[in-house]
Formats: structure tokens, C-alpha cells, sequence
């Protein structure tokens, strides 16, 4: 027999479980074979995966209409690549009842103010399979979405969200929806809320370097850490139903500082490539303290706490956070729109 990889035992023998974060098929099936039990996608890999495999979904989707919106043309390669997702998956929302076996499918980036246009795509992708996650942005329109999506039954995935402030404020939603929805008969969906720590740690590196502010790179590649850490404490303190997804990690120290946490981990075939090597080590990682003197050097940083303290920001604040508007730009440019562009 043989013996069980790393994240086969994250898996298995521990309370955190792991997606898969890539939209390619093989990359999937790898990640599959190591206990992954859902997908994350995103315009960008989304788009990468359709330029990567031109011909392969091409087959798959037939020859889309000439007259097609550049809105409608990515919407429909979209769903050719997550669905090919989803029907891998399927097997795992069946035999979990639903707790696990989704992949991810975004609404369109430009959208992240447009409280209808979302809602409508929201409703959409929905009908693509039942165990699709479709992603909205935290800003606060999409924690408006998030509450119909949630009233209305669909599964979400709040995205573009990188601070405890978000994180809460998509609870707080989620169960404002989830009591409309169990007083209107509905069977609730899900609600994984996602933090990107990687992108949180370059965006506080380029402050840092930026202000002069005397903060180190040791306590920079712990800033993301800490704040899921306090993301997940008041998350169990107050008994949110929604689920923290942990995404966009940089590295093991990320994976193996959250080792041990009921939550996800959304992990890059680049670093579960690295997890998968000898010496890796296998031990809850969760309880691990980061010392009062990192976070007080990191507290130099006005944007770590507005990330960090759960009133650093308030709901009308989000869309204008600096790496709110990076994410959506680089999802857009680098996504979205070369699939509207997209013509094999």
C-alpha cells in the first residue's frame, strides 16, 4: 500500500478540509486523488485554463453563437470550464449530502456595485449544477446578493475579501438570509467566506516598504496568518454558520499554520506540489501563538488594522479598500474580459 501524502492526511485526519485551486482538468483529478473535496475558480484561472486547452473546450461547448455579447460569450466559456468542474465534483456533494463537493463560479468582476446584475447572474449560475458556489464580492452590494442568494437557497462564495471586517460582515449576512429563508420554507444554501491572506501579505509588503515603516519580512509572511486566526476564534465564539475559506497561500507555512482548524484551505497546485515532498510535518498547527511583539510591529501598518480588528472598516468601506480594487482589476483585465475576447 501506499503510504498516505500529506494532504491526503490533512484530509482525512484532521477537521480542515482543502479545495482544489485550479480550473484544469488534470491539475483537478491530481488534487482529487489527494482528498480535495471542492474547486476554486476565478475569472483568471478560468481564462487560463480555456487558453491552455483551447481545443478541449471547444469540443465541449460546440460553436457558440456569432451574435453573442462579449458579456455572454465569457459567461457561456465559463460555464463550459466550471461545469466540466462541477460534474467532477458531484459525486462528493452527493455523498456528503451537500457539505462538500462544490466549485466555484464568479460573477463578472466589473459587476461588483450592481446589486441586480449580480443577483440575476447569481440566479443563473445556480441552474448550471447544484453543487455550484457562485462568488460574489465582498463589497457592500454583494453582502446584499449574499443575503437574496441565501434567502433564495443558493450556495455562495463571498470572494475579494481579505480582512476580519469582511469576513464577519458575510456572516452577519449570511444568517440574516439563512432566518428569511428557513421563515419562507426554503432549504438554505451554503456560505464559504473567503480570505485571501497571500494577497493581504504582498499588499501590507508594498506598504511597508512604501512608509518606511520599519517592519520586517518575518512578521509581513505572518500578517495574513494572524488574521484568519482571529477570523476563525470569533467565528467559533460566535457560532457563525457560515464556513472560513482560507485562499490565495503563499507557501506551507500558511497551510501549516492553520493545520487542525474547521475551516477550508484553498490550495494552488503550486503549493500542494511542495507539501507533497518528504519531511513535511504533521502536526495541528492552529494553537501555534504569534507573539504580541509581531503584531504590535505590524500594527505600524494602518491598513493591517484596518484588516485585523473586526470594526476596521465598515461595509460602504470595502469597495474602496486598495486591495479591493487591485483583486477586482487584476480579475477583470487578466480574466474576465480575455474570455469575452475569447475565440478559439
Amino acid at each position: 500500500m501506499s503510504p498516505t501524502s500529506y494532504l491526503q492526511w490533512l484530509a482525512q485526519e484532521t477537521p480542515t478540509a482543502w479545495w482544489h485551486d485550479s480550473a484544469d482538468p488534470d491539475e483537478l483529478a491530481r488534487g482529487l486523488a489527494h482528498g480535495a473535496v471542492g474547486a476554486t475558480t476565478n475569472p483568471v484561472l478560468a481564462g487560463l485554463a480555456l487558453r491552455s486547452r483551447a481545443e478541449r473546450w471547444t469540443q465541449a461547448a460546440g460553436p457558440l453563437p456569432a451574435d453573442l455579447s462579449p458579456e455572454a460569450r465569457a459567461e457561456a466559456w465559463m460555464r463550459v470550464v466550471v461545469g466540466h468542474a462541477a460534474a467532477e465534483l458531484l459525486p462528493i456533494y452527493e455523498e456528503t449530502a451537500g457539505r462538500q463537493g462544490y466549485v466555484c463560479a464568479q460573477v463578472n468582476p466589473a459587476w461588483a456595485g450592481q446589486r441586480e446584475a449580480m443577483f440575476a447572474m447569481a440566479q443563473r449560475f445556480a441552474q448550471w449544477s447544484p453543487n455550484i458556489a457562485v462568488k460574489l464580492p465582498a463589497t457592500a452590494a454583494g453582502l446584499d446578493v449574499l443575503e437574496e442568494c441565501a434567502a433564495n437557497g443558493i450556495t455562495v462564495t463571498m470572494t475579494v475579501s481579505f480582512t476580519v471586517p469582511q469576513v464577519i460582515a458575510v456572516a452577519e449576512r449570511y444568517r440574516r438570509g439563512l432566518a428569511r429563508a428557513r421563515a419562507g420554507g426554503v432549504r438554505p444554501g451554503r456560505c464559504f467566506a473567503v480570505m485571501m491572506i497571500g494577497r493581504l501579505d504582498d499588499y501590507l509588503r508594498d506598504m511597508a516598504l512604501d512608509q518606511r515603516a520599519g517592519v520586517e519580512e518575518a512578521d509581513l509572511r505572518l500578517a495574513g496568518l494572524a488574521t484568519a486566526r482571529r477570523a476563525y476564534h470569533l467565528y467559533k465564539a460566535r457560532g457563525y454558520e457560515a464556513t472560513l475559506l482560507i485562499a490565495a497561500l503563499r507557501g506551507n507555512h500558511h497551510v501549516l499554520g492553520l493545520v487542525g482548524a474547521d475551516l477550508i484551505l484553498s490550495i494552488h497546485p503550486s503549493v500542494q506540489a511542495t507539501l507533497l515532498q518528504d519531511g513535511v510535518p504533521r502536526a495541528r498547527g492552529i494553537d501555534e501563538p504569534i507573539g504580541a511583539d509581531v503584531i504590535a510591529r505590524l500594527r505600524r501598518l494602518p491598513e493591517f488594522v484596518r484588516s485585523y480588528e473586526p470594526d476596521g472598516m465598515r461595509p460602504e468601506e470595502f469597495i474602496a479598500f486598495g486591495l479591493t480594487q487591485r483583486t477586482l482589476t487584476q480579475f477583470l483585465e487578466a480574466g474576465w474580459r480575455p474570455m469575452e475576447a475569447f475565440r478559439p
